[in-house]
């Protein structure tokens, strides 16, 4: 058979790898944002711009608002977690800014009560690479890396493909169908796996 040309899959990271990645993130702020940012399946942009009144502790959720693209700047609705909203309401008691989940820190890390803008994308993205770096992967992730494993994760755990794409503002299924590949794949190389196995007997 001859190979076609196939669209590159994107980079995704095994709950294991998540588990560890996260787990090496230094500073408390960074963690909680990297945590949500996977936990909620959310873009860095919309990770770092999350505010307090876009928290619904009580119905368990998060107010994506104005995403970018796929639903046209639509808001979603994403599932939040019990554990990230723990690890949020303790984050937020660290600075107790009024406005921003993540404020930005500011000279010295002591601004946060009153930062009037959030953390930016650009600190959260050096403390993911350290952490990957530390965590010893050796793959190339980005922040972006996490949005991919939590579909991926969700689909290898037979939630609904079309509540997958809701969450994560796709309009389109084929911009979803995409880790439906990467499980397909990791099936494949487990079969070749087992295949080596009894090659080696």
């Amino acid at each position: 058979m001859r190979p076609g040309h196939e669209k590159k899959l994107p980079v995704v990271l095994s709950r294991d790898e998540v588990r560890k990645l996260l787990r090496n993130v230094r500073l408390l702020r960074y963690r909680v944002c990297l945590t949500t940012i996977y936990s909620c399946g959310l873009r860095l942009s919309e990770g770092t711009q999350l505010k307090v009144e876009d928290v619904d502790g009580d119905r368990g959720f998060i107010s994506v608002r104005h995403s970018k693209g796929h639903m046209g700047n639509k808001d979603r609705n994403v599932p939040l977690p019990q554990k990230t909203l723990e690890l949020l309401r303790e984050q937020w008691k660290s600075h107790r800014n009024e406005v921003w989940l993540f404020p930005s820190a500011g000279y010295g890390g002591t601004n946060m009560p009153c930062a009037t803008k959030p953390v930016s994308k650009s600190s959260v993205q050096v403390a993911l690479r350290s952490a990957l770096k530390t965590s010893d992967i050796n793959k190339k992730a980005t922040v972006h890396t996490l949005r991919h494993s939590w579909a991926t994760h969700l689909l290898e755990d037979g939630v609904n493909l079309r509540l997958i794409q809701a969450w994560l503002g796709h309009r389109s299924p084929a911009s979803t169908s995409v880790y439906t590949h990467l499980t397909e794949k990791a099936k494949t190389m487990a079969v070749k796996s087992i295949n080596k196995l009894m090659d080696e007997l």
